[in-house]
């Protein structure tokens, strides 16, 4: 019998509480091509669609998704029930790559594609990308762009801060996952 506050347990120890063995939760992990119009919370109160409609007969567990893309975002969302892990993935300290295809109202400037790898100015601060370029054989309407930021619709104000609207945008890549094979949803 523990009495004292803060008492640690350790691997191999076994824990019982009314009589009963509690066992750890088993970490799991799903992954999700996100689908347009689905907001990324546990719930909503004002009834909107939510991630959680697509992945909540998934398991037994209680999954929270890790970090957010909004509701116009498509492409991927990693859930799991392991906080440790979720906090590493959402924190810029530790460089998680996040790759996006963006499809722009109108062709993107050579020019303006040189701000965007120089880095820009934005109303919350400087914002540097690690990679963008034109995406191969497509119109230069469509970019690719690779960062660590997590701040809120980070990309999307990178474009609309040099005048160009985003008509879609899809994450492809999250900590080295990728969406290939995963269809949408």
């Amino acid at each position: 019998v523990i009495t004292e506050m803060g008492f640690q347990v350790k691997p191999g120890d076994e824990v019982r509480f009314d009589g009963k063995r509690i066992v750890r939760e088993k970490k799991e992990y799903i992954l999700l091509n996100k689908p347009k119009n689905f907001i990324t919370t546990t719930r909503d109160e004002r009834g909107r669609k939510t991630v959680m409609d697509l992945v909540g007969n998934a398991s037994k567990s209680r999954l929270y998704p890790v970090g957010r893309l909004d509701r116009n975002t498509t492409g991927l969302l990693l859930f799991t029930n392991d906080g440790d892990m979720a906090k590493t993935l959402t924190h810029p300290k530790h460089g998680v790559r996040k790759v996006y295809h963006v499809h722009l109202d109108k062709a993107l400037k050579r020019e303006d594609l040189i701000k965007i790898q120089k880095g820009l100015e934005l109303e919350d601060g400087p914002i540097e990308v690690d990679q963008v370029s034109y995406i191969a054989d497509s119109p230069k309407r469509e970019v690719g762009i690779e960062l660590h930021s997590g701040r809120n619709r980070i990309v999307r104000r990178i474009f609309e801060s040099l005048g160009y609207e985003v008509v879609r945008l899809d994450r492809v890549v999250f900590a080295g996952l990728t969406k290939k094979d995963l269809p949408r949803g």
